[in-house]
């Protein structure tokens, strides 16, 4: 078991910096995700940690040691593909077996190791099967189990669940968080779907072009993003933006969409009187909205928006609706109450309490 520490890492492949100054801190037996859109320096930070890349600047602990220097071999770490890599011509149990045969282990304790680990995942009856009778579900409870019969001190997942069926994606993530709490090892988790990193990790990295963005719990990073990009990437669907002016009238601060105004909650006034007269992006997530008349307690002065429905998507205990005001465009999600269909006027109720406010030029959240 081990924690493990990046101090100022940087990594560049050729003129791209890929990976910029990232200081991160994983705890011994923490389940960590990193996440972002393609391109933004996570898998090749794994790969550091993994020292399958060199880094150009920065330190690498893991545990007390420095590991910049020590070959992959040595660190302690085990690490699943997102291709599997399993060896074809060789059964179940052999595969699992590979890494330990090298390392001259003896071979009790090889069967001891890898029998357990088949029964952790539930995969005794396939240990004879080839890789190429096995289903890619199947595939991937191998590669787990390769890295488990090593008993590391970290666990690296590389996008492993990327190549499997929305079901069975959904299956995984359960079978790998209930592996992080039998196993209790350090797990540092790669993925591009932010419903992976909300559902699997204590904390989640937010990557951006080599930076981090932002680090924390699901739940901080969904209700209190630093910024307009961790605030549109976390949930599903996605954060609304609107481009508004906050204005004063008497006593009331109000938020001017052109189409519609919304007024401040008192709770937020103080703070956002430095930002008078200024161009802001609101940010109101599509759970946040509601039909004014299917919820009325939540229609109070000042928080509707009149808008013209685009689409609709029924999915069974609730729609997406996708709306239009003004020249802004707007995504709810609403229960199955509300009968309405593409065309009809609707007007939204607005959770202000629920609002968040960002810079227009920095896009860094005010609230």
């Amino acid at each position: 078991m081990a924690n493990v520490i990046l101090k100022e890492i940087v990594k560049k492949f050729g003129d791209v910096l890929a990976v910029n100054k990232v200081n991160l801190e994983i705890k011994d037996q923490e389940f960590v995700v990193l996440v972002g859109p393609s391109g933004c320096g996570k898998t090749t930070t794994l790969r550091m940690i993994a020292g399958l890349e060199e880094i150009d600047a920065g330190e690498i602990y893991i545990g007390d040691t420095l590991v910049n220097d020590v070959p992959p071999k040595d660190r302690d770490i085990a690490m699943v593909f997102q291709n599997y890599a399993l060896y074809p011509h060789m059964d179940v149990y052999n595969n699992m077996a590979f890494g330990l045969k090298l390392r001259k282990f003896p071979k009790s304790d090889i069967d001891q190791r890898v029998k357990e680990a088949a029964e952790i995942l539930g995969i005794q009856e396939l240990l004879q099967r080839k890789p190429k009778q096995l289903s890619g579900g199947q595939r991937q409870r191998v590669a787990v189990g390769r890295a488990i019969v090593r008993h590391p001190k970290v666990f690296l997942f590389d996008e492993p669940l990327s190549n499997l069926d929305a079901k069975l994606r959904v299956q995984m993530r359960a079978e790998l968080s209930k592996l992080h709490d039998r196993l209790k090892t350090t797990m540092i988790y790669v993925t591009h779907d932010q419903i992976e990193a909300m559902t699997m990790g204590d904390r989640i990295v937010v990557m951006r072009d080599g930076l981090v963005q932002q680090v924390g719990s699901p739940l901080e990073l969904y209700n209190k993003p630093i910024n307009k990009f961790v605030a549109g990437f976390i949930g599903t669907p996605s954060m609304n933006f609107i481009d508004v002016v906050l204005k004063k009238e008497g006593d009331d601060l109000y938020l001017d969409g052109q189409s519609f105004k919304l007024t401040i909650p008192n709770e937020f006034k103080e703070s956002l009187l430095p930002h008078l007269n200024q161009e802001l992006t609101l940010g109101i997530r599509p759970q946040d909205l509601f039909d004014s008349e299917v919820s009325k307690e939540s229609a109070s002065t000042g928080s509707t928006i009149n808008t013209t429905v685009d689409v609709v998507e029924p999915l069974g205990s609730e729609q997406i609706i996708y709306l239009t005001t003004g020249p802004h465009t707007l995504v709810a999600v609403l229960d199955m109450q509300t009968r309405t269909g593409v065309g009809d006027d609707l007007k939204i109720a607005v959770d202000t309490s629920k609002m968040h406010l960002f810079k227009s030029d920095t896009e860094i959240a005010i609230i």
